[in-house]
């Protein structure tokens, strides 16, 4: 007999009333009127709540249990294509280089260091084209200290608080390497511990921090600490300074945001010139200096916050050189403006050396009205990231929904660009951390090539690969065929859609197909090698991602064109890419499971209400389904941030009646559905784990079909899922089982 599903109660409750609409929740119950403390300890989670969670995990298994081999079998697939023994590319900081590794077996990185000079090994090729072959990335270890062992701190954890979650947030040493500090998150809901340690001695400090929001900086004293704390709604609102051996409650507020609309961060320019206090929203930033020879100086302010204006911010010499949407820059420009000083500023190994040139200090602020162009805007090319260093100005580009990456030379403004001549593929710059160098280390993949890591002089344009991702079971990029078709969408827009499938697969409508999607934030879906989804490829599927509206694979009009009023073009989009597909003869109709995670499960809830007769299977990850109870609740940690990018109902009858109309939760109708799985994590502060539950229990209720629909609650983790890295392959395994158990592919 099949396993009863289990049903949850309806307990209709009132929505508070706006722009005269009224209406309903039959499972607003599911939401834990104590959520902020379920956040912080999870076993104070109502009991009918939790019961209601532990019989949809239940029922989950007891559906899937004729799967249970095949999730252990993707399990070891995936597991295989992984090295266990890993390494990153050491990354030099003058006598020291940083990297992180991984043991066999191990879950969690090792986080490590040694002397500079040690063997660097890789394959140097010329000015164009990849490398043949393999180029092993691994560090020499002879001397290598440990500066934290994740493996170690999550064994120890367990041991003495029965915790197991694990999450290494930040880390990073003070500049003259004498002290290593470091982030942990202990249940999922990112709230962070910092510690602090000696890695001579391998003592920790008594330096505590507790609320963290994850990210730190280190000041030019080696002593100073700049870090964000999260406030009692989970939002990143206040900038402190700690200095080694003070007590942390005695540390200094150096700036808090007085609106719950904007979410602050903190870092330091790459000259280490200046600590980066950050302020934004989705749309619009300010930006606050602070002088990092000088750490108990006041933040300055570089330019006003403007609705709409975004700006990040570095320093190179005697200027900033500042990305920014200013003066009509949709697509973004590089501008300039000069600091002046009181006194000759000394060489940035000065301050890294020990000394503190305490005579610095910028004397103007250097607002809008200073700003000069140095990469002039141009439209559709967009702007994605830029980095800079003492010669060369590096940006990252992107325009028709392939990326380059542009160097110029900052002594004569000559460019030169990092090309591929692959159809689709992704490249990333990977950062580092010394400012006098002419080496650029950059990321290369495309989704049948895995991912290359290169250094790159930008003087005499050699290119060195210094690692390439293994498949220890073995991958020949030759069996794949990575294509990019064009799908029309309701209004005409031609939506780009990248494409994977094993060269041997039929191409003539036969073969299922997974559609990946996102489509909010501006976020870009790039056509990257990914390991678990040829999986589903050697089982004969094809994969695709639709790059909508919302994203900014074609300019940053294509994110505009896909958020508040127009969001419904991001649904319409996916939905004409699937029918492309079909088209094509990719696959034919029914034949289709769609998967997105986050904003991305809004875009496979709202699709599957609006064409489910085209899908055969549906995974939401953490899915932001609820849109509308949640947009109206401002004191959900990202509701006031996210106005910009849906609308605020609450002030707003127009973006009310937006998000009502597309809203997953909101618009469940008594027909029929394809197959639905959702997850979800009881700690996620940024998709509640109410919301995909309310979605399910709604669901269940209400539609008409008798297809499986799964609920699986990660009772210790949070939006991320499990920490630890065999752990997330376990729920990768769940929903790729699902996928193969419902298309009969077992």
């Amino acid at each position: 007999m099949s396993p009863k599903p289990p049903i949850a109660p309806r307990k209709p409750v009132a929505c508070p009333p706006l722009h005269g609409r009224r209406r309903t929740d039959d499972y607003a119950w599911l939401k834990d009127e104590n959520w902020q403390q379920v956040m912080r300890d999870p076993s104070l989670l109502r009991s009918d709540i939790r019961a209601c969670l532990e019989a949809e995990n239940a029922y989950k298994e007891a559906v899937l249990a004729p799967a249970r081999a095949l999730r252990a079998a993707l399990f070891d697939e995936f597991r295989g294509r992984i090295r266990e023994d890993d390494s990153s590319v050491p990354a030099r900081d003058g006598e020291w280089e940083y990297y992180h590794r991984y043991r066999e077996g191990g879950q969690y990185p090792v986080v490590c260091r040694r002397p500079a000079g040690g063997p660097a090994r890789g394959a140097t090729v010329g000015k164009g084209g990849n490398v043949a072959g393999h180029a092993a990335g691994d560090p020499d270890t002879t001397d290598e200290q440990i500066l934290l062992d994740g493996d170690a701190e999550a064994a120890a954890l367990a041991e003495a608080e029965g915790k197991r979650y694990y999450r290494i947030g930040d880390h990073g040493h003070a500049w003259n390497h004498r002290r290593f500090a470091w982030t942990v998150d202990e249940n999922g809901s990112e709230l962070y511990t910092l510690r602090v340690k000696n890695p001579e001695t391998g003592k920790c400090l008594d330096d505590v921090i507790e609320r963290c929001a994850g990210g730190f900086t280190w000041a030019a004293d080696h002593q100073t600490l700049f870090y964000t704390v999260l406030d009692d709604n989970h939002r990143p609102c206040k900038i402190f300074r700690h200095r080694l051996g003070d007590d942390p409650a005695d540390d200094v507020l150096v700036y808090e945001e007085p609106d719950a609309g904007f979410f602050l961060n903190v870092s330091v320019t790459e000259s280490r010139r200046f600590i980066v206090i950050d302020a934004h929203d989705h749309v619009t930033s300010e930006v606050r200096l602070v002088d990092a020879a000088r750490p108990d100086s006041a933040p300055i302010l570089v330019a006003a916050r403007e609705p709409g204006i975004e700006y990040d911010v570095s320093h190179h010499g005697d200027r900033l050189i500042i990305l920014t949407n200013a003066g009509g820059a949709e697509d973004f420009k590089i501008v300039e403006t000069p600091l002046e000083w009181s006194k000759p500023v000394p060489p940035p190994s000065a301050a890294l050396a020990g000394t503190r040139p305490h005579q610095r200090s910028p004397v103007e602020s250097p607002d809008r009205a200073h700003w000069t162009d140095l990469v002039p805007h141009r439209p559709g090319v967009l702007i994605v990231a830029f980095s800079v260093f003492a010669r060369w100005l590096v940006r990252l580009e992107r325009e028709n929904a392939l990326p380059r990456i542009v160097v110029r030379d900052l002594d004569n403004g000559e460019e030169h660009a990092v090309v591929f001549e692959e159809e689709a593929y992704s490249l990333g710059l990977a950062g580092g951390y010394e400012f006098d160098t002419d080496t650029l280390r950059f990321t290369y993949s495309s989704m049948t090539t895995p991912e290359h890591v290169y250094d790159y002089d930008m003087r005499t344009r050699e290119r060195t690969v210094r690692k390439v991702q293994e498949v220890p079971s073995g991958h020949d990029p030759a069996d794949y065929v990575t294509r990019r078709i064009m799908a029309p969408s309701h209004d005409g827009e031609a939506v780009p859609v990248s494409l994977l499938h094993r060269r041997d697969t039929p191409i003539d409508g036969s073969a299922p197909l997974l559609l990946y999607g996102y489509g909010s934030y501006g976020m870009s879906m790039p056509a990257s090698f990914g390991t678990t989804r040829l999986s589903l490829v050697d089982r004969g599927f094809v994969y695709a991602i639709a790059h909508v509206r919302g994203g900014t694979e074609r300019g940053y009009a294509w994110y505009t064109s896909g958020k508040l009023a127009k969001k419904t073009n991001t649904f319409h989009d996916f939905i004409a890419a699937a029918r492309a597909l079909v088209e094509h003869g990719f696959t034919r109709r029914g034949r289709i499971a769609i998967h997105g995670g986050s904003a991305g499960g809004l875009l496979a809830g709202a699709c599957a209400n609006m064409a489910p007769e085209l899908f055969h299977a549906v995974v939401a990850e953490v899915p932001f389904v609820d849109v509308l109870n949640t947009i109206c609740d401002d004191t959900l940690p990202l509701t006031p941030p996210e106005w910009p990018e849906w609308g605020n109902p609450i002030e707003s009858e127009a973006a009310y009646e937006c998000i009502a109309a597309y809203s997953p939760y909101d618009n469940v109708e008594a027909k029929e559905y394809p197959h639905i799985i959702a997850t979800a994590g009881l700690t996620d502060p940024r998709v509640t784990w109410w919301e995909p539950a309310k979605w399910v229990a709604k669901l269940r209720a209400t539609k008409t079909d008798d297809r499986l629909l799964l609920l699986h609650t990660n009772m210790e983790a949070g939006h991320g899922g499990a920490a630890g890295r065999f752990d997330r392959l376990k729920e990768t395994a769940l929903v790729q089982a699902f996928v193969l158990h419902v298309f009969g592919l077992e």
